[in-house]
């Protein structure tokens, strides 16, 4: 681009500063526009001398002027250049002096406020009564680039209203503004324009990096899932191939006993069958013996019947009807619903572990009630100075010393209180707080001290973490080091947001909307127990969360 501009300041006539137009050159070499050289020695010194307008040679005679053949064909080629670069920035605009056909616009005039093609340009170009009008790139919005009231180019820039004028303009209505020529203050703009790139591509490169950061985070999201899928399916198997071994153990052990048991009956079912059988055949002689005829043939075979033949052992048969194989069904009915207790718990951990499972932290308030639990205050950590009210919900400072059972669990030097209950994964809960002396709203490790004097006050060790709460403003307490926080408008309702895996901790004022007040990034290695230290007069009500 550069190359070509100084390309085209080599084919500029000296005298209109435009390019040639019908191009002719003197004896001493330099080019000028025929009508521009013409004009220019038809103004000749009465001394008769015709001189170069550029480097003064003279001539005694008016030269005769040639037109310059190649420079001419040079200069159209730029023309139509030009012309062809300026259309295609501006689209497809159509020539106004056209009839019939419409050609394509390749130069606007901010005097005639139309566009032309390059036939109906020409006469601008060679014509002396067209010579003071501007050509600018072809525009569809011409009325844009021209005053409304003047008809005049808007080539001022007023600094005073912010605008673009015309000269005429800067005579009247901004007269005794701060002016400069548009060129002047796009300069002054494009310094400007460099430093707010140069911010934008701060922001770019930035968000790009936070972009590839979140890629990333998801690609190890979806890998992670996918791992614990395939454990999960892995683990699974491993049970259904277990119950299924199980079934095998219970089935073959139940056959086993079947074929005991009936492996013993059948011996004992043979030795009835045989007895039963001797039995009946020695029956039936006795009702044949009335039949013989023979005397003496009926005594003997009476004499062998009637003796009774040695009875064989006797079996004892006692049966146990009332134990079956259906009682085996009691003990395996029993493990399952031990297992699918057992299931529904473990299924509940699992189901809990799933949900806090995320990729960036929650957004709005909506999205960290989804986090949200209950807390209750622990009596047998309350400090005598502090009372605990409305089903251990709520805690006041006063000072009036109460007769609290010694306890191990009692903070005795200092106004300070924890919860029950801990956090293991992510948790969010909200306090409400209000009183002169400040509150401080904490978590803490369990075996933080109870007994000593300053080594127990939330923040004051590397056992808890606390956000002091004053009318005047916020301050962050961990391990005996103040971190400063900027001033923001004080709010009687705190948010809490914990993420123990990702070891972050999230302080929020809530109001029609929440904003972050601090955010602690580091390691948590015990399980955190919210907790609440109280200046004088103050209180704090565990906020009651939306269903």
């Amino acid at each position: 681009m550069a190359k070509a501009s100084m390309l085209s300041d080599q084919f500029n006539c000296p005298i209109c500063l435009d390019q040639l137009k019908d191009p002719v050159t003197t004896a001493c070499g330099h080019s000028f526009c025929m009508v521009c050289i013409n004009s220019c020695w038809d103004e000749a010194t009465p001394s008769g001398l015709y001189r170069c307008p550029q480097c003064r040679h003279s001539f005694t005679r008016r030269p005769v002027l040639k037109r310059n053949v190649m420079f001419a064909e040079m200069a159209e080629k730029l023309r139509n250049a030009a012309a062809q670069s300026d259309s295609d920035a501006a689209g497809e605009v159509e020539c106004d002096s056209c009839t019939g056909r419409k050609q394509r616009a390749v130069k606007s005039c901010l005097v005639c406020l139309a566009s032309f093609c390059r036939t109906h340009l020409e006469p601008h170009y060679v014509s002396p009564t067209f010579k003071s009008h501007k050509l600018v790139r072809v525009s569809a919005g011409l009325k844009e680039l021209v005053c409304p009231r003047h008809q005049k180019p808007l080539d001022v820039y007023c600094r005073t209203d912010q605008r673009c004028v015309c000269v005429m303009c800067t005579m009247d209505e901004h007269s005794g503004h701060q002016t400069v020529p548009a060129a002047a203050e796009r300069a002054d703009k494009q310094k400007q324009l460099k430093e707010t790139q140069r911010t934008s591509q701060q922001m770019i490169q930035q968000k790009e990096k936070e972009l590839q950061e979140l890629r990333k985070a998801v690609e190890a999201h979806k890998r992670s899932a996918q791992a614990a899928v395939e454990d999960s399916k892995m683990v699974f198997n491993e049970l259904i191939r277990l119950i299924e071994r199980k079934r095998s153990e219970v089935t073959a052990m139940i056959r086993a006993r079947e074929k005991e048991v009936v492996k013993r009956t059948e011996g004992v079912l043979k030795r009835l069958e045989m007895e039963i059988s001797e039995l009946k055949r020695r029956d039936t002689k006795l009702k044949e013996l009335p039949n013989l005829e023979d005397h003496v043939q009926f005594l003997q075979t009476f004499q062998s019947l009637i003796i009774t033949p040695t009875p064989p052992p006797t079996i004892t048969i006692t049966l146990t009807p009332h134990r079956t194989f259906m009682d085996v069904a009691k003990p395996v009915m029993e493990l399952k619903k031990k297992l699918e207790e057992f299931c529904r718990e473990q299924m509940d951990n699992v189901c809990r572990e799933v949900t806090q499972i995320q990729i960036l932290e929650p957004i709005t308030r909506k999205e960290f009630l989804e986090y949200s639990f209950q807390l209750t205050l622990n009596p047998n950590t309350a400090n005598s100075l502090l009372s605990l009210s409305e089903g251990n919900q709520a805690v006041l400072y006063e000072d009036l010393f109460r007769l609290y059972p010694v306890h191990p669990e009692r903070f005795d030097a200092w106004a300070q209180v924890l919860c029950r209950e801990a956090v293991c994964g992510c948790g969010y809960w909200e306090v409400e707080w209000s009183g002169s002396g400040g509150v401080g709203i904490a978590v803490s490790y369990k075996d933080i001290s109870r007994k000593t004097d300053y080594d127990c006050v939330f923040g004051c060790n590397d056992k808890s973490w606390s956000l002091s709460c004053f009318p005047h403003g916020y301050s962050f307490w961990h391990d005996s080091q103040e971190t400063t926080i900027p001033r923001l408008p004080s709010c009687s309702r705190i948010g809490v947001y914990v993420d123990h895996r990702a070891g972050t901790l999230s302080f929020y004022s809530i109001s029609d909307s929440m904003t972050l007040i601090h955010r602690v990034q580091t390691t948590f290695t015990q399980p955190l127990y919210p907790g609440f230290w109280l200046g004088e007069e103050s209180r704090v009500v565990l906020g009651a969360l939306p269903e």
